[in-house]
């Protein structure tokens, strides 16, 4: 018991001495004692504030991953919609097309290839014709070339007999040279008619009348032919057929009227009315 009490006794003593103390130390206080609190009270405000900022801030997240979760899906269900919409706009059309009778494909093919063919035909054709045409022209541009040298090269054979016939001075050879140009060209009426006048030299007065009948009826205006069937006519006695193709080749040629006079084969001739009268009159 003695120990308890002295225990009480010590603890009264030890709480009048903290009394004393407190007063002292609230006596010697300078400011007041409630700061303390006032910061303690802010830092849990600024606690609060932030617990709620972090709070906020997931929310914001969350529905942010919403708001993209759900544009995600939209897309998607865009997407999908819009592929089978076109599908839909496919198999639409393939019914419509199978609903018109179009063809397979094979049969498609097969009227490319057709069409193709009839095209290719055509245009096969068509080069054929213009190469037919261009081998048809240059044949007979080659003709022509060859005629036009072949005309080339008859001028100048004939062109050279002259020039043989002018120095032969054989009535006989002349007559052969003739018949070189006749043979070259058969149409020659002056070869015709210079020949004639050869075989009138010779005396063969009706093989040169025969030549140049056949000159006249090529000719008829050829003046010399008719001169030279009228020295015919005349070694034949027939002066009135001579006066006649007289006239006719002065018609013709007036040079023909000096050698009216000097033309040796017209002797028969001389004493004939009209022969004479054609005389005066030129």
């Amino acid at each position: 018991m003695s120990k308890i009490l002295l225990s009480i006794v010590f603890f009264n003593l030890y709480i009048t001495a903290f009394s004393n103390i407190q007063q002292v130390q609230v006596d010697s206080l300078e400011q007041p004692l409630y700061k303390p609190f006032i910061e303690r009270y802010i830092l849990d405000e600024i606690k609060s504030l932030r617990q709620e900022n972090q709070k906020l801030r997931a929310q914001v997240t969350e529905q942010v991953a919403e708001a993209k979760l759900e544009s995600s899906d939209r897309a998607i269900n865009y997407t999908t919609s819009t592929v089978n919409n076109i599908f839909y706009i496919i198999t639409a059309a393939a019914s419509l097309l199978v609903l018109l009778g179009w063809r397979s494909l094979n049969d498609i093919k097969k009227s490319i290839k057709i069409d193709t063919a009839k095209k290719i035909q055509t245009l096969t054709g068509d080069y054929e014709k213009r190469l037919q045409q261009i081998e048809k022209k240059l044949v007979e541009r080659s003709k022509i070339i060859i005629e036009t040298q072949q005309e080339i090269s008859n001028t100048n054979s004939i062109h050279s007999l002259w020039m043989r016939a002018g120095l032969e001075k054989s009535e006989e050879e002349k007559i052969s040279i003739y018949d070189e140009i006749l043979d070259i060209n058969p149409n020659d009426i002056e070869a015709m008619t210079y020949k004639a006048d050869a075989l009138l030299e010779i005396g063969e007065i009706r093989w040169a009348l025969n030549l140049l009948n056949t000159a006249i009826d090529n000719d008829s205006d050829y003046s010399l032919a008719y001169w030279q069937r009228a020295c015919t006519y005349a070694l034949l006695d027939k002066p009135d057929e001579a006066v006649r193709d007289i006239e006719i080749s002065l018609q013709l040629s007036d040079t023909l009227t000096e050698e009216l006079l000097n033309e040796k084969h017209f002797d028969n001739l001389r004493n004939n009315k009209k022969f004479q009268s054609l005389i005066k009159s030129t």
